[in-house]
């Protein structure tokens, strides 16, 4: 029979793998796109992975200041993805604007 100290070890550790590879998985789609919305909603994956290591990396060493860190790049990942949101929509819009004003000459 397992006890439970070692099948937490172990359950902490199989997770810390596949968030790592999940990871990987991530920053592949990020590096070949193909369009920009892509690019961004692997950034915001990658960034949630991210933010679930540093969790799961707490639970594994008991240290609660990655948590902290959790917390804080959990914030600081979602005003980069509304940020790059944003860009992508105007520059979108500009495109729009600019192949409509192209139509009229």
């Amino acid at each position: 029979m397992i006890d439970g100290t070692h099948f937490l070890s172990w359950s902490v550790q199989a997770a810390m793998f596949l968030l790592l590879a999940g990871m990987a998985l991530a920053m592949w789609r990020l590096a070949i796109g193909p369009s920009a919305a892509d690019r961004v909603i692997a950034m915001d994956l990658l960034s949630l992975l991210v933010v679930a290591f540093l969790v799961t990396l707490s639970v594994y060493t008991g240290e609660s200041t990655y948590l902290d860190v959790a917390i804080a790049y959990a914030c600081i990942a979602f005003l980069g993805t509304i940020a790059l949101a944003r860009f992508i929509q105007r520059s979108a819009e500009e495109r729009l604007t600019r192949s409509g004003s192209q139509d009229d000459d």
